[in-house]
């Protein structure tokens, strides 16, 4: 597989933009936003594809860790 040139790019990162913004205004509801994955899939080599899904995961996860804070899991009690 080659490497995309500047205008597969452009049209991959435009198709992932419209896609995150859906999923943005949809509260994450995927079958929200069925026409934009597609899109965002048809124009992205798959390994990108599985990039930005992976970023934007990290990204939420992100951005919940600096609004909301560290909460640790409670887990077994160690015995003193």
């Amino acid at each position: 597989m080659t490497a995309p040139n500047s205008t597969e790019r452009k049209a991959c990162w435009d198709a992932r933009d419209h896609l995150w913004k859906c999923l943005d205004d949809n509260n994450d509801k995927a079958a929200s936003c069925q026409s934009f994955q597609s899109e965002f899939e048809a124009k992205c080599p798959a390994q990108w594809v599985k990039y930005f899904s992976k970023r934007r995961d990290f990204l939420k996860y992100k951005e919940k860790m600096q609004t909301e804070g560290f909460t640790p899991a409670e887990g077994p009690q160690q015995p003193s």
